[in-house]
């Protein structure tokens, strides 16, 4: 319970002392006999939404896995292929799938990682790879021949056919799932739980690096943008509420202590004006760093409110102003990276980013916008692709603005190496690591004025 605990805690999930002995309490009542239901109750009692599942169940595989060692009858030798063993596992495995029989697509999928996704050695596996077993089982081939299984099983009536399809692609793709669980926890009993949970379970959403995150996981990050705008939004609402009230006038509120023997019963405090600031964001969106300023620029869109004006720019090596083409992409989020590429003027003669030439150009066309109530938001990897990096203009736009944050998703151990001009923008600019969803929240949060 411990060491699964530890595990999701790696993961960023927040599971205090408390929780911990809820689910140890519930694992009493539940007991072991059960192991659906009880993987259902430390969910309830250790997890704080349902996209936490994600990192849930494949952390709890390995501490409370469905066996150990080889599934009962294992051949001797792993990684064996031959076409008769393997067919006649397609045909139990087809059987199971149209009987939609839980308990023995796990005892399958245990029997193809023992069989088919062992590697190394002659006489025993040194690995096994779920990626092997499914190349060598393929199951996504079997939709047909399952198909036809469950309209004999029912007699015609049941499922329409796309609906039936989805279904059977659904069991398949348990079936994955389940490979995917017992290589991870074959491995785990060579190489220790607490490695392989480390290593081999897939991070939230949120705490991927946007440099490496897929299209899927980028999808994913996407659908975040609303929940963590609405969560900004309200810290910003109560840090706006807290500077409305004002610092305590000194001078005033010794005046006033006087009518009473000059204790400061009631602080008098300087009243202020907020007034909402204006915003300006400009996103490099060439390359891998394109996710990153895509996601920042949906959340930016999605706290409008709270700033009296927001204004967008998007640049490689030319720079336009995209702040229409974002407020008509909130209904398709993930579109707007390819709509403001095709629509926006963003490359010259090359297509290789270009800081220098793409701040000089803001500075010149749309300095005047950035003003004492403006604070800026450089978002980019800082990679001139050795052109000049234009400081000037750099330095200008910080005399103009009230604040100026640069963005940068590279870890901060690369700056400064082959092309980068991060050092050198650093020094002008306030500059922050912002690798991750998570921390780009919490830098939002922080830096954002009121």
């Amino acid at each position: 319970m411990t060491g699964l605990v530890g595990a999701l805690r790696a993961h960023g999930v927040r599971i205090g002392t408390g929780e911990t002995v809820d689910a140890a309490l519930a694992a009493r009542e539940l007991g072991f006999a059960d192991r659906e239901l009880l993987r259902e109750g430390l969910a309830a009692t250790l997890l704080h939404g349902a996209a936490q599942r994600a990192v849930f169940d494949p952390v709890f595989d390995l501490y409370f896995p469905r066996g150990v060692g080889a599934p009962v009858g294992a051949a001797d030798v792993r990684g064996d292929v031959r076409g008769a063993d393997r067919e006649d596992l397609r045909d139990r495995l087809a059987a199971a799938l149209a009987a939609d029989d839980p308990s023995l697509l796990a005892a399958l999928a245990a029997e193809a990682v023992d069989g088919f996704g062992g590697y190394g050695g002659s006489s025993g596996a040194d690995g096994w790879s779920a990626y092997q077993t499914l190349d060598r089982i393929r199951p996504q081939t079997l939709l047909a021949r399952v198909r036809a299984d469950v309209r004999a099983r029912d007699g015609g009536a049941g499922f329409a056919d796309r609906l039936l399809d989805d279904e059977i692609r659904r069991r398949i793709e348990e079936f994955r799932r389940l490979v995917g669980a017992d290589a991870r926890r074959r491995v785990a009993e060579r190489r220790g739980r607490d490695e392989i949970a480390r290593r081999a379970v897939a991070p939230t959403a949120d705490r991927v690096d946007f440099l490496y995150a897929g299209r899927d996981q980028l999808a994913e990050l996407r659908r975040t943008v609303q929940p963590l705008a609405r969560k900004l939004a309200t810290r910003l609402a109560a840090r706006r509420r807290r500077a409305a009230r004002g610092t305590v006038d000194l001078r005033r509120t010794v005046r006033s202590s006087l009518s009473t023997g000059g204790v400061p019963m009631r602080p008098v405090l300087r009243r202020r004006r907020p007034a909402r600031p204006e915003l300006v964001l400009l996103c490099d969106v060439s390359g891998s760093v394109s996710g990153f300023s895509d996601f920042t620029m949906l959340l930016v869109q999605a706290l409008h409110d709270q700033f009296s004006k927001v204004r967008v720019f998007a640049f490689v090596n030319r720079l336009d102003e995209v702040t229409g083409l974002l407020g008509r992409g909130r209904a398709d989020p993930d579109g707007l990276g390819a709509r403001i590429r095709a629509e926006a003027t963003l490359t010259g003669w090359h297509g290789s980013s270009d800081y220098g030439v793409a701040l000089g150009e803001f500075t010149e066309r749309w300095g005047a916008v950035v003003g004492p109530r403006t604070t800026v938001f450089v978002l980019g990897d800082a990679r001139t692709n050795m052109s000049d990096p234009n400081l000037p203009a750099v330095r200008e736009l910080a005399s103009r603005a009230r604040r100026v944050y640069w963005l940068n998703p590279e870890p901060r151990a690369q700056w400064g190496t082959g092309d980068s001009a991060a050092p050198d923008y650093a020094g002008l600019v306030e500059m922050h690591e912002c690798r991750t969803a998570r921390q780009l929240g919490a830098l939002v949060a922080r830096l954002l004025p009121v």
